[in-house]
Order: structure tokens, then C-alpha cells, then sequence
């Protein structure tokens, strides 16, 4: 069998088959959603009391999940389940915040420390300007080989499947809470899934973006409304801006402890060295941008 294929049918099929693989648990499976607590491992958020929602927005929650999952019924029934307790945990607030990290999509809290006092910041602040807010985490990756490769064929497309899943429930919030505003954050990586998803809703004038450390590779599009910032106040952003030598200096310099505390901090996937890509509320180029951009487009709640 395998001399009838010729060893370039081999090569082939060694290609074809994990590509194939890659394409069917992405279409055919979904991720493990939308959280309350930034970067918990533990179940999504599912957890809701359906009395106290509208029978009209859980019938537009099982056709937008029929639409976007498709036939199978418990997945289906999972995703009706976190729009629903979305619903539930922010009809009563005046923004949510969406956060997309870095790195593979799955990060814990301690794993991003910079941008947890991001989000606290962003808190404190509309609280200054009358508003109540809430954090929620879109954990867009599973852990594991399986979501490690979704995201890898994800991040290499540009997020097709994933941005119009976050898109859509951010949408599904938008439509039934119109007076609730909505941050699509994100850091790193988590910048392009942002982007893609400010693009699908341009529309939605609801909607706004707070983004950090954009990739190199990325070409920022959708920036209505958004808040993108490739530099700490301290320097620029080495992993945005492609400077590769200055990465692969630094990171050299980190293995042989040649590292000084005037070097520009920053990093990717915790080994690689990225000076300047590195964000939190400390840096005035930080907290200084965000509180400009939210005086400016949420100005005081009446």
C-alpha cells in the first residue's frame, strides 16, 4: 500500500491528515467560553436563575446558538446557557469589560499580573465617573493539545471562528441591554482576536476596545473606538514594533545573567524577552492613556 503511494503521497497524507484534524476540532467543537474571574480553569459561566430572565431573550438564545454551534445538544445547551448567565450578571451594570489574554488564550490571573491591575484601574475609573462594571473573561482556549491546535489554526487565519463567537456575544448583550456598554480588551495576542471582533461590530456604537502589545505581524484595522497602545511610556514595544535582534540580545542576555535593572522589561510565553512589552496601571504611559480614553468616550454618568 504504502509503495503504491510513493514516499511523496507519504509526505502528503503526514500534512493533510493533522491540517484535516486541525480544521474539524475547530469547526466542529467549541472552546471553553466566557468566565466571571479572569483566567479560571475551573467551568465557565453557566450558572443563572432562567425566571428572571425574558422569554423573548432565551428564545434569542437558543436561535443564535443553533446558528453559531449548530445541532449538537449539549452544545448547543452549554452556550445558551452562558449567554443567559452573561445576561444575568450584567443586566443590571452600566459596562462590562471582556478580556482576552495573551499567549494561548488560557491565562491565569498571577500569569497576568500587568494587565490585572489593567482592569482594576479601568474599574476604579468609571467608578470615578458613576459607572458599575465587570470584569468577565473570555478563555477563548482549552487546555491541552486539542486547544493548543484550534488556536494555533485560529491564530493563523486571523481568527475567523472564535472573533465572530465573542462578536456575537457581545452582540447578544448589546442588543438586549442597550443602555450597557461594552470594553473588548486585550493584550499580546489577545489584541487581534479584539481587533477582528471591534471589526464585525463597527456598527455597534455600544462597543469600545483598550488594547496592549499588539503583534508585529498584525495590522490593527478596526480602530474606531479604540484605545491601542504598542508602548509603556518607558520605550517601545520590541514584539510589536518587529524588533526581533533587540529580542533574541535581550533574551541571551537573560541566560547569562547580564540582565540591569535600567533594561526595559517585557516578555513572551514567560522564556522569549521582549523589552517594552511589558503593561500595567504602574507605568504613567499607561494609566494615563486609559483614563484620557475613558474621560473622553464615557465622560460623567449623569
Amino acid at each position: 500500500m504504502l509503495k503504491k503511494i510513493g514516499s511523496l503521497g507519504i509526505v502528503v497524507l503526514l500534512v493533510a491528515v493533522p491540517l484535516i484534524a486541525i480544521v474539524w476540532l475547530t469547526i466542529f467543537s467549541s472552546e471553553v467560553g466566557m468566565a466571571k474571574d479572569i483566567g479560571i480553569q475551573g467551568p465557565p459561566l453557566t450558572a443563572c436563575d432562567r425566571s428572571a430572565v425574558p422569554q423573548s431573550v432565551v428564545d434569542d438564545a437558543v436561535e443564535l446558538a443553533s446558528e453559531l454551534v449548530g445541532k449538537g445538544q449539549e452544545n448547543t445547551q452549554n452556550f445558551v446557557d452562558q449567554l443567559l448567565a452573561m445576561y444575568t450578571e450584567v443586566k443590571d451594570l452600566d459596562v462590562v469589560i471582556v478580556f482576552n489574554s495573551g499567549g494561548w488564550g488560557w491565562n491565569l490571573t498571577n500569569e497576568t499580573p500587568g494587565w490585572a491591575s489593567i482592569l482594576d484601574g479601568i474599574k476604579s475609573q468609571l467608578k470615578s465617573q458613576g459607572y458599575n462594571s465587570l470584569v468577565l473573561n473570555y478563555r477563548r482556549t482549552s487546555s491541552g493539545i486539542t486547544g493548543c491546535l484550534k488556536e494555533f489554526y485560529e491564530a493563523t487565519s486571523r481568527y475567523p471562528h472564535k472573533a465572530k463567537d465573542l462578536a456575537w456575544r457581545v452582540e447578544f448583550l448589546t442588543d438586549h441591554l442597550p443602555d450597557l456598554r461594552v470594553i473588548v480588551a486585550g493584550e499580546s495576542t489577545g489584541t487581534v482576536i479584539s481587533d477582528k471582533t471591534m471589526g464585525i461590530l463597527k456598527d455597534k456604537a455600544q462597543v469600545y476596545s483598550i488594547q496592549t502589545g499588539t503583534p508585529f505581524w498584525h495590522k490593527p484595522s478596526a480602530l474606531d473606538r479604540t484605545l491601542l497602545m504598542n508602548s509603556n511610556g518607558r520605550g517601545v514595544d520590541t514584539f510589536s514594533y518587529g524588533n526581533v535582534p533587540a529580542m533574541i540580545w535581550s533574551t541571551v542576555k537573560g541566560w547569562f545573567g547580564l540582565t540591569s535593572p535600567e533594561d526595559n522589561p517585557g516578555s513572551i510565553l514567560s522564556w522569549l524577552k521582549a523589552p517594552g512589552h511589558d503593561y500595567s496601571w504602574q507605568y504613567p504611559g499607561v494609566c494615563s492613556e486609559v483614563e484620557k480614553f475613558l474621560e473622553e468616550n464615557f465622560g460623567k454618568k449623569e
